[in-house]
């Protein structure tokens, strides 16, 4: 009877991160680069830690508008009784840049935004993104339970209103829209689409 061979298999696994910031002293949207080239990021910094992801400009306009939208619902159904601000204080606004060194974790697929009664706290998840035809999952219930690294960030609702306030403002910062047809303009002019391909001078 011949003799069975040993079959090794090697298996790869990669452990999934989470960059978990309970009480983040900083929480901002910034860019590297000119406008027209830049790059798009989320910095959370609690004590010596300090991670940051990227994702695109339309995440951020989305994400900055449904966290304001999110506040204003909640003091409606609260009638006012949850301490959120209607607006943010300006004097607390954050402009410095994104704090150094700048080390991409991982690049955002998914974002999701909810709020905690409990604690009062909005929470931002960012997952990574996937393999192709996976950005359709849904994210699991729990942020710990993800086959993608996870970004999360916890935020008082005024911490919330002055990063929704940064983030609408980083977004304006870069090249104008075109009057007609809504893409950005650049230094040289574009081609716009409404125009019949006429070049407009930004």
């Amino acid at each position: 009877m011949p003799s069975s061979a040993a079959v090794h298999v090697k298996v790869s696994i990669v452990a999934v991160q989470v960059f978990r910031f309970d009480s983040p002293d900083r929480f901002v949207v910034g860019t590297v680069g000119e406008p027209g080239d830049r790059t798009f990021f989320l910095q959370a910094r609690e004590d010596r830690r300090l991670a940051s992801v990227v994702l695109e400009k339309e995440q951020v306009s989305v994400l900055a508008e449904r966290v304001d939208a999110m506040l204003d619902e909640i003091v409606q159904r609260t009638e006012g009784q949850t301490e959120i601000p209607v607006v943010e204080d300006v004097s607390e606004e954050d402009l410095d840049p994104l704090e150094q060194p700048i080390v991409e974790e991982f690049r955002v697929g998914t974002l999701t935004l909810a709020w905690e009664g409990d604690t009062q706290r909005v929470v931002i998840t960012a997952y990574a993104a996937g393999e192709p035809g996976t950005e359709d999952e849904e994210p699991p219930d729990d942020p710990e339970e993800s086959t993608r690294d996870v970004f999360l960030v916890k935020l008082t609702a005024a911490e919330a209103r002055s990063f929704a306030r940064r983030a609408q403002a980083v977004v304006a910062a870069g090249r104008p829209p075109c009057p007609f047809c809504g893409l950005a303009l650049e230094a040289e002019g574009h081609i716009c689409p409404r125009a019949n391909g006429y070049r407009r001078q930004g």
